[in-house]
């Protein structure tokens, strides 16, 4: 039943693609079947984003709770910024936004997932263990954060703080989550 709605999604998507005249090389539930079947060995310069298409609707089935944190003309550039903003004033380098917000694909996928040629979409993830010690990093520089990266700020630590209060209590209920995805959109 998951893999109808994920299959459905996956067909929404490359009607979108189909309506605005974008041949990718390989359709979104092409890229699917691929991942489902094991293997992503399509060639083509624009593959990888039909991967990573294909791959945000799996997760986004996979117990997602989708949030809008923002849009930006370009997301790994304002990040990247904010990223060094944030080191400046302490904030420990495995938890500055550009390298959760850009991780890449699950470490669990036993083979290599063609990147985006352009970098997006891009999918972001987090191990939830991080949540509270980020919005703790966070908070303790955010009277000092540039007026430019403010919002932003306050916006990931209410976030992770919501994040992790969750993940606290599926634990207690037996749920194994462990990890916090992101999907940057370009």
């Amino acid at each position: 039943m998951l893999r109808d709605h994920i299959r459905r999604d996956a067909h929404t998507t490359q009607l979108s693609l189909e309506r605005q005249g974008i041949d990718l090389g390989l359709t979104i539930p092409e890229a699917l079947d691929h991942l489902l079947a094991g293997h992503a060995n399509a060639d083509g310069e624009h593959v990888g984003i039909a991967y990573y298409t294909a791959l945000q609707h799996v997760i986004d089935w996979s117990g997602s709770d989708p949030i809008d944190v923002g849009v930006y003309s370009k997301p790994s550039t304002f990040f990247g910024h904010m990223g060094d903003e944030l080191g400046r004033l302490g904030v420990p380098a495995d938890l500055l936004p550009l390298d959760f917000l850009f991780a890449g694909p699950p470490e669990g996928i036993p083979f290599h997932i063609p990147v985006p040629m352009a970098g997006y979409p891009a999918i972001g993830r987090l191990p939830l263990a991080k949540a509270e010690p980020l919005a703790d990093a966070y908070t303790a520089v955010l009277d000092r954060v540039d007026d430019a990266f403010t919002y932003e700020t306050r916006k990931i630590i209410d976030m992770m703080r919501v994040e992790h209060d969750e993940w606290q209590s599926a634990l207690q209920h037996g749920h194994t989550m462990d990890t916090l995805f992101f999907s940057i959109q370009g």
